[in-house]
């Protein structure tokens, strides 16, 4: 048995689905060794696109998804993804091919220090120097991105490496898959936090990714609805509670002084579940330091000047809440009923006004909303239509409107959407993405095409970096640089074998 071979029998055993990748000189071992596989290798046409796909696959299945490059170029290229992947704290795999160990101490085609590279945009990272450690490396791989809290790792092999014979059995199995232990709370620190929230007037419920992570979002419906305390999301946190119920805030993490950061300017305790700092830093929301903050997570908190935790309780999130809500009595509803109805009035009045030429992001994204099912999904690239999205798109469900917030890479949306629909080939799966964002990774249309993947791509158009072009003009008074031409998006499509379509009037159906 080759290296490579042993390296495909240690995903298959890691239950690997598909492997997202592209073929190389240095990896041709493990491509041969792919080809007898069940895994099913994805061929994209950028690597950025294969490590995107890793990521939204990662985060969709709680499982690593895999991506795979040659050295040099095919390794730098993987790079954003596998950071996005990381900072979104998705678990994903990464592995690259690497020139043979005889050549790498002097200067050689295509040769960086790609482990360098990799260890600064990971949770951890080796090199398989023998094939006798491909085992325990693998395992570890997987076990390090899975556990909480999750992300990125990479391996890198070697091209002589992959082609070498394991010759000992007992180097030639895979190690058995354990899953990650979630503790219990401590009971005096599950006291502690009954006490702080029984004395609040204005509590406010802080959800964020950890808890879609943890499939502990029942846990935060059961605790918010039996004590009436409203709940705000963050971007990555959509769904954890209905944005229909009586109870949702909608989502926090806009810059700006939007309709829930109102509701957290007169909170008196302030609930974090499963919030993960990247996605939206507690200066916005606790600016004068003076919230009484209960930290409830896997993890212990990170440390900020605006995040000064009253009280932290840390293991399963789902097990905590339960705890601490045991011993509590509901909280004044009509705190909950104020803040409810601000934000729906907020948000009534700007939708109040007809569909008008050109459309409105509000009407755009109430048309989407009606022609999906709850447990339909949606991609959401990065640019100015995040912004409306985030705060605007209702779910149902966690895991249905899939924002990258950590890293915000432009350029998901196709490559993530493919990854989405392979998961879930019964749900309907559309991508929602900037001019900008869509031309970033637009080639890996071909791949869905190729792969046979019914997807809607839904192209906001604006000509322009429109984020940018909106800072530049808060802060200047004028734009630079951020203006662009397009091709015809329509022919574009229809170019790779899709049917293309122009919105052209107010009406959308």
């Amino acid at each position: 048995m080759k290296a490579s071979d042993l390296l495909v029998r240690c995903l298959e055993n890691e239950g690997v689905e598909y492997l997202f990748g592209l073929p190389g000189e240095e990896n041709l071992d493990v491509m041969d060794a792919l080809s007898n596989s069940r895994i099913r290798f994805v061929a994209t046409r950028h690597e950025q696109g294969a490590a995107f796909m890793a990521d939204v696959y990662g985060r969709l299945s709680g499982k690593a998804g895999v991506c795979l490059s040659t050295l040099g170029p095919g390794a730098t290229n993987l790079l954003t993804g596998v950071a996005d992947a990381n900072l979104d704290r998705a678990p994903l795999v990464a592995i690259t091919a690497q020139a043979s160990l005889d050549r790498r101490h002097k200067e050689s085609h295509q040769y960086i220090d790609t482990l360098s590279m990799f260890k600064v945009v990971t949770k951890w990272n080796a090199e398989i120097a023998r094939p006798q450690i491909i085992p325990e490396a693998v395992r570890k791989a997987f076990k390090v991105a899975q556990t909480e809290k999750p992300g990125a790792t990479h391996l890198e092999l070697p091209e002589d490496v992959a082609a070498e014979q394991v010759s000992a059995a007992e180097y030639s199995n895979p190690l058995r898959v354990q899953l990650p232990f979630k503790p219990e709370p401590l009971g005096g620190q599950v006291k502690r936090a009954v006490q702080v929230i029984a004395g609040a007037r204005r509590p406010v419920i802080l959800a964020g990714n950890g808890v879609i992570r943890g499939r502990a979002h029942e846990a935060v419906r059961r605790f918010a609805r039996s004590l009436n305390i409203p709940v705000a999301q963050t971007f990555m946190g959509k769904g954890i509670i209905p944005d229909t119920d009586a109870l949702s805030l909608y989502t926090l993490g806009l810059q700006a002084r939007d309709y829930p950061a109102r509701v957290f300017e007169q909170a008196d305790v302030v609930i974090a579940v499963g919030y993960d700092f990247v996605e939206y830093a507690p200066c916005f929301w606790n600016p004068n330091g003076d919230k009484r903050v209960i930290h409830v997570d896997v993890s212990p908190a990170e440390v900020d000047a605006h995040y000064i935790v009253e009280v932290g309780v840390l293991g399963d999130i789902a097990l905590c809440l339960d705890q601490i809500g045991a011993c509590l009595s509901p909280s004044d509803a009509q705190w909950a009923r104020r803040c409810r109805e601000a934000i729906v009035t907020g948000f009534e009045q700007e939708l109040a006004s007809p569909p008008a030429w050109p459309l409105r992001p509000q009407h755009v994204i109430r048309e989407l909303r009606a022609a999906l099912s709850a447990e339909d999904i949606v991609i959401c690239d990065v640019g100015a239509h995040k912004l409306w999205m985030a705060r605007m798109f209702p779910c149902e469900a966690p895991n249905t409107c899939i924002i990258s917030n950590g890293l915000a890479a432009m350029g998901i949306g196709v490559p993530g959407a493919i990854a989405a629909k392979l998961l879930f080939p019964q749900r309907r799966v559309v991508t929602v993405t900037g001019d900008g964002g869509f031309l970033m990774n637009s080639q890996e249309l071909e791949t869905a095409m190729r792969v046979n993947l019914p997807l809607v791509i839904l192209v906001w158009r604006d000509d322009g970096y429109g984020v940018i072009r909106w800072k530049q003009q808060l802060r200047f008074g004028r734009t630079y640089s951020v203006d662009f031409t397009n091709p015809d998006l329509v022919s574009f499509a229809e170019s790779f074998g899709a049917a293309g379509y122009r919105v052209t009037e107010k009406s959308l159906t």
